[in-house]
């Protein structure tokens, strides 16, 4: 969390606040939280999660909103000039915007920025020099995922975007003839990760994204998706070799052992010979398998 501005700040719209986050399960929920220890939660009731906006409680017979934009204006919350402005200031520096509301007015707006890594910057590049079509599907504001995409590299980028509508542009894509990848960290990911082709996790992400995923990248590193993805390549073509290697013996073998030669030039194949040609494909089999280790990845 960088910053936040409120409307008339006051101990009692902290400790609401606070409760809220601490409640929900979003990552940049425990953003918010942080920034606020040392301050005193209080009790809520009703509270519920609601996918892909934010969360709402009630306290003292008044409810209480913290999300994005979409949440307030559904609820027909009004927001003040001041905090507009500076959500838009925030926004056009790549930073996720959140508000706190009652149901009346915004009570505050919060800018949560999370640095881009320069692994980022590097995995986004080598996926694309692989011919990889990369698209950013983000909740955040139109603001703030065209800046992120700037910084990235990212061509594609789709901004508001709802868990739903995730999962419905995998589907698209799919519909295209389109092998999808998805890769995601949050509860709102996990709908589209169901949905992909291959669904890679990060570690630090949420449980059920990781329970959702066929794959998690426990370092949260994304260099490590194209390394996977070489990976792959290398074992998929050491497999086929490997059917080479156990076929080849015994198309071979087994003519000469049922004396196909012999009415040539009267060979037999000797049993001792026959069975170490039989080691030999194992062997080769092992240690052509054993290669990969060395590979470069």
């Amino acid at each position: 969390m960088t910053g936040i501005q409120w409307l008339n700040n006051d101990d009692a719209s902290q400790n609401v606040l606070l409760s809220i986050e601490k409640q929900s399960e979003h990552p940049l929920a425990e953003a918010v939280a942080k920034h606020f220890e040392g301050v005193r939660a209080t009790s809520l009731s009703l509270f519920d999660s609601i996918t892909g906006k934010g969360a709402k409680a009630n306290h003292n017979g008044e409810t209480y909103f913290v999300g994005n934009k979409k949440l307030l204006a559904e609820n027909k919350i009004v927001i003040a000039g001041e905090l507009q402005d500076k959500a838009e200031e925030w926004g056009k520096q790549s930073k996720t915007v959140i508000w706190f509301a009652n149901s009346k007015q915004a009570l505050a707006v919060i800018a949560i920025a999370d640095k881009i890594k320069d692994t980022s910057v590097q995995a986004i590049k080598e996926m694309q020099d692989m011919g990889i079509d990369l698209y950013m599907l983000t909740g955040d504001n139109e603001a703030t995922a065209k800046s992120i995409a700037e910084q990235t590299g990212i061509r594609h980028y789709k901004a508001e975007v709802l868990p739903q509508h995730k999962a419905d542009f995998v589907k698209e894509l799919q519909q295209q003839g389109k092998t999808v990848a998805m890769v995601g960290d949050g509860i709102n990911d996990s709908t589209a990760l169901a949905t992909a082709d291959v669904s890679i996790a990060m570690g630090k992400g949420s449980d059920i994204a990781m329970d959702v995923a066929k794959m998690t990248i426990i370092s949260s590193d994304l260099t490590k998706i194209p390394q996977a993805i070489r990976l792959s390549k290398q074992t998929v073509a050491t497999i086929k070799q490997n059917l080479f290697w156990a076929f080849i013996y015994n198309v071979i073998g087994i003519p000469i052992a049922a004396g196909i030669l012999y009415p040539v030039n009267g060979f037999l194949l000797n049993p001792m010979i026959a069975g170490a040609a039989m080691a030999l494909s194992s062997v080769s089999v092992v240690s052509n398998s054993l290669l990969l280790k060395w590979k470069n990845r």
